[in-house]
């Protein structure tokens, strides 16, 4: 049972990890109670869908726009300085949404800006939080430290939102607001509690010259391209989020009840999957696990596209699936974080996260165009089996992946990384 079930080593042994889990746990919730809040919130004040569609292009924006510059921030500067400042600029923005949302009649511009300014901030938090990982645990515990790091995302993202929803109806939207920027006081005292991160080697200047040695080392280094190749191709053809409502309406002929079924099926099957993941620090071939999870990730899809006539079994479908996408999440997320040297890893993980951010966007623009083009069951399946073609795919063109082995890390490419990045 111990090897089954949720391996809790890094918070029992790894004092710094311990700290700044606990930190980010309190503060996600928080974040989350922001995240539905600023939907709501311009919902009621517009009562247009677009207002809320807009919110979505303005953080995208803002995304695309820093997340790259964001990385190279995160590989010039102490991470640990970073990351007490990056969860200051966090807690004035959502007091800024706060002071907005007590005023008589919110000014919308002023809403988008703050979150365009959150977006930018967040996009130097989180590859330098990523970037912070392997230096807080060793290498034998990192699998399992980044299970954690899933089950804190998924955690809060079944408590946030209710805790911001209660919030919301009691007080109104200022306190969900508030509340988050509260939250942000455990995630600064536990950056201020951890050990300082200096920097491996000679630091980097952050800039577009520093963001094109970040580009050329994930193209010299094949096995963490396919990492990336594959997560697109799960997200793009695999992730049928956006017909919810359309299969919820028309095909199981429900309503929000059935709706909020849907959407929350893949994440509980992640919460389980995450706790019974024990084993993962075990596996030596994780560009396997890899390929096989994506592979349960399509597989599953197709048959959520097969039993659309049965809820319980299209939610047992969604529930696998959302199990075996953070399998694959935390094998890509250890080979890319071991297969990167310290002083490219911020980089790399801004990288990452305009992937998994990204890929979900231009997965819900395919879905529904094909959708609109045929039915919704079409889009599912189609998109089901183009998921398994992306894994061939990358089988065959990255051989690499299926190769990996944890034991032997790969060489660092020799051309395309800079002298500082070798000697680190």
């Amino acid at each position: 049972m111990r090897r089954l079930l949720l391996d809790v080593s890094p918070l029992r042994q790894d004092r710094d990890y311990r700290w700044l889990w606990a930190g980010q746990l309190v503060s996600n919730i928080g974040r989350q109670a922001t995240l539905i809040a600023l939907p709501y919130q311009l919902y009621v004040l517009t009562g247009s869908p677009l207002a809320v569609g807009a919110l979505a292009a303005v953080t995208f924006v803002a995304l695309l726009l820093f997340a790259l510059p964001g990385g190279a921030v995160a590989d010039a500067y102490e991470r640990r300085r970073l990351m007490i400042l990056t969860q200051v600029g966090l807690a004035a923005t959502s007091l800024l949404l706060a002071a907005i949302a007590t005023m008589p009649a919110p000014p919308l511009p002023a809403i988008y800006a703050v979150a365009f300014a959150a977006t930018a901030v967040s996009t130097v938090d989180g590859p330098a939080r990523r970037a912070a990982l392997p230096r807080l645990v060793p290498p034998e515990r990192l699998p399992a430290a980044i299970v954690l790091q899933q089950v804190n995302i998924q955690a809060c993202s079944v408590v946030g939102p209710a805790i911001g929803g209660l919030l919301i109806a009691a007080v109104g939207v200022a306190a969900a607001y508030l509340f988050d920027a509260v939250t942000f006081v455990a995630a600064i005292g536990a950056a201020f509690a951890i050990a300082p991160l200096p920097l491996l080697g000679r630091a980097v200047r952050p800039g577009w010259t520093a963001v094109a040695e970040g580009l050329r080392f994930v193209r010299r280094m094949p096995l963490i391209l396919s990492t990336f190749v594959i997560d697109l191709a799960a997200m793009i053809f695999g992730l049928p989020v956006a017909l919810f409502p359309m299969l919820a309406l028309q095909t199981f002929h429900g309503g929000a009840a059935t709706l909020g079924l849907l959407t929350a099926a893949p994440a509980a099957g992640a919460l389980i999957g995450s706790l019974t993941t024990g084993w993962v620090g075990g596996v030596r071939f994780q560009g396997r696990a890899v390929l096989a999870a994506v592979f349960v990730w399509g597989a599953a899809i197709i048959a959520f596209g097969l039993v659309v006539v049965a809820l319980p079994l299209a939610l047992l479908c969604l529930a696998v699936a959302g199990a075996a996408d953070v399998i694959s999440a935390v094998f890509r997320g250890t080979i890319t974080q071991v297969a990167t040297p310290d002083p490219l890893r911020g980089r790399l993980s801004a990288l990452q996260l305009l992937v998994v951010t990204g890929g979900p966007r231009l997965g819900d623009v395919e879905a529904t165009v094909v959708a609109a083009l045929t039915s919704a069951q079409f889009s599912v399946l189609s998109g089901g089996l183009l998921c398994l073609a992306g894994v061939a795919f990358v089988a065959w063109r990255f051989p690499q992946l299926a190769a990996y082995d944890a034991r032997q890390p790969p060489p660092l490419p020799h051309e395309g990384v800079s002298s500082r990045t070798a000697e680190a």
